[in-house]
């Protein structure tokens, strides 16, 4: 299992579809994946510190794990099926560990709210990821230029 950095959520263009874009720790792949709008909202929203006047449906289950007293550890993308990515999210609660099956947008969404750290199989990476080497970086610097001033509603 590698550990992931959450580069960020843009909106690709010419289709306008979201994709989070996960790098791993210390190396140089990285892993796109394309989510919803919706999630892209949601990881975008927790990652600017945006607070809503109701909670967002990953704020809630957030606060109802809290007050359950369930321990989100991390979430881990698990596969790739048919152009489809997995998730689960390890938790534990009592001494019991949990293994709850997700989408990897939103285990993502729910790992930036709580600050837990990203994982994926290294079948995963080795099949679905793309090597950004030094020339190309200019290209990531545009897209962490863009995180810095993209809002919430460029999703909508």
């Amino acid at each position: 299992m590698i550990e992931m950095n959450l580069v960020g959520v843009r909106v690709e263009l010419p289709t306008n579809q979201p994709i989070v874009l996960l790098q791993e720790r210390g190396g140089e792949r990285y892993l796109p994946i394309w989510i919803g709008a919706m999630e892209a909202t949601a990881i975008a929203f927790a990652l600017q510190g945006i607070v809503t006047a109701r909670p967002m449906t990953h704020d809630l289950m957030k606060n109802v794990l809290e007050e359950l007293g369930v321990r989100i550890e991390r979430i881990v993308i698990t596969e790739l099926k048919e152009g489809t990515f997995y998730a689960i999210i390890e938790m534990s609660q009592n001494g019991t560990r949990y293994e709850i099956s997700s989408r990897p947008s939103d285990a993502i969404a729910l790992a930036v709210r709580v600050n837990v750290p990203i994982f994926a199989n290294e079948e995963v990476l080795t099949e679905a990821s793309i090597v950004i080497r030094d020339d190309e970086e200019q290209e990531v610097e545009k897209f962490r230029e863009f995180l810095d001033h993209v809002s919430p509603e460029d999703f909508a």
